[in-house]
């Protein structure tokens, strides 16, 4: 399996901390990061010329198999937020993508998320080569 670095590359993407995204603190609630981790995997991919539905019909699914996130400093209610995504590294079959959250140049979480290629009916499958070769993430 030929694994590809890319921990240079990364996509900017600004998310506004909405009010039905907090808890009752007003903290940006921690289930959230992951809904913010997709948008900017989602962004990053527009921003390379390609979209999750092209791919999709395709028959290329692209699956969370593993993600995670630790909490550095905590999100509140209007805050604008910078989701720095990178691709860490690009298998035949998988893509690794690190998050930094920051809140005013200020790191507030950071997450990294693995995702497989399956077909239509679940089975692994290898990335399309254009998501493996550098043109896409």
């Amino acid at each position: 399996m030929s694994e590809t670095n890319k921990a240079q590359e990364f996509h900017d993407t600004l998310i506004r901390v909405r009010y039905a995204e907090t808890d009752r603190m007003g903290l940006l609630h921690h289930a959230n990061y992951f809904v913010y981790f997709e948008t900017a995997r989602t962004e990053m991919l527009r921003a390379r010329g390609f979209s999750y539905r092209d791919i999709e019909d395709a028959g290329c699914f692209l699956v969370v198999v593993e993600i995670g996130c630790k909490f550095k400093r905590p999100a509140y209610y209007d805050d604008l937020l910078t989701i720095r995504t990178f691709v860490e590294r690009v298998t035949h079959v998988k893509i690794v993508h690190r998050y930094e959250v920051m809140r005013d140049g200020v790191l507030s979480a950071e997450g990294r998320s693995t995702l497989a290629c399956v077909d239509r009916e679940g089975r692994p499958r290898a990335l399309p080569e254009s998501l493996r070769g550098g043109d896409g993430d």
